[in-house]
């Protein structure tokens, strides 16, 4: 009885080993330092190519941030949203405005010139996402690299992308949907303290909100006439506004003041404070008075990763472009 429960138990725990092996494989993994030995520069002339164009236009860095975000939301992060022609993700309207394709395949030519065929635009784009963040004196931290690059890009697949006038239901079920939680969404969101808007993403808020003839509530009462002033009704609609007032080119925690004290530009930014749960990470991010303190910095990271790994392509999946713009 004895040997054959020590043989049940041995199997059990092959099995077991077995099991975890394969999930393990199926859920996919990068790791840092995937180039170490077969492109030991790349980090290198990413953060060059990034540093480059942001010297010459500081719009760069938000955008790379905002393209990372943009491609990972959208069949995973695969570098799909880099593709061009009719009807891929470039040519849907929420990535229109999406800028720095240039910084990605400045860099993509100077790696395939030293690495032929070995680094994906997937992970040029996440390094490139992370060196954003750092020239506009954010934090930093170690990029796990191994993506492979997607074969299918399409503009209806957008849709997955969270919305700027999405309610807070529908964001939570949109990150939740992709392994993220909540905090991930408030960390994640906390990336508008570099960005900027359109007149005509958020005009609404300011004079006719859901058909009221009427501003948002939600909107300061101080703050109405500075967007305003921004923003005439009828005026024109593609003047960018900073989503972060009087911190636009600084990566930092005045995002999270202006969203507690109703100065968040977009609806779905005034909306983290109609959710108890948002709410909390709002206050805990922006160091609100007798909240416990989240370190925005090292939780913005933490998410980040957790984001870069969303439904990768690993192994013999997808391919390396040696065009960022198309595959092979």
């Amino acid at each position: 009885m004895k040997t054959m429960a020590s043989s049940f138990n041995k199997m059990h725990i092959l099995l077991f080993l077995v099991f975890a092996t394969l999930t393990t494989m199926a859920q996919g993994q990068t790791r840092v330092g995937f180039y170490r030995t077969t492109c030991p520069t790349v980090e290198t002339v990413v953060q060059g190519a990034v540093q480059s164009a942001f010297q010459t236009n500081p719009v760069v860095a938000p955008g790379l941030l905002r393209m990372f975000f943009h491609d990972c939301f959208v069949l995973g992060c695969d570098a799909s949203v880099l593709l061009s022609g009719p009807s891929t993700e470039r040519t849907a309207p929420p990535n229109l405005s999406l800028v720095g394709f240039e910084v990605i395949d400045a860099a993509k030519t100077q790696i395939e010139a030293a690495c032929p065929g070995v680094v994906s635009c997937a992970d040029i784009l996440a390094l490139a996402a992370r060196d954003a963040v750092v020239l506009t004196n954010g934090t930093t931290w170690q990029v796990p690299t191994g993506r492979r690059d997607g074969l299918i890009s399409q503009a209806s697949a957008t849709v997955n992308l969270p919305g700027f006038n999405d309610p807070i239901s529908l964001q939570i079920s949109k990150f939740v949907d992709k392994n993220l939680t909540i905090q991930d969404l408030v960390a994640l969101v906390g990336g508008h303290t570099i960005g900027t808007a359109a007149c005509a993403v958020f005009s609404y808020r300011l004079y006719n909100f859901s058909g009221t003839n009427q501003p948002d509530p939600d909107i300061n009462s101080t703050f109405l006439p500075q967007l305003r002033a921004l923003c005439p009704n009828g005026g024109n609609a593609s003047v960018r506004v900073a989503l972060d007032t009087g911190s636009v080119n600084s990566f930092d925690t005045s995002y999270f003041v202006n969203v507690r004290t109703g100065r968040g530009v977009l609806e779905s930014d005034a909306k983290l404070m109609s959710n108890v749960t948002t709410r909390a990470f709002v206050q805990k991010f922006s160091g609100a008075p007798g909240v416990p303190q989240l370190n925005f910095n090292v939780e913005f990271a933490k998410s980040m990763v957790k984001l870069g790994n969303t439904e990768l392509k690993i192994g013999s999946q997808g391919e390396i472009r040696r065009v960022c713009s198309a595959i092979n």
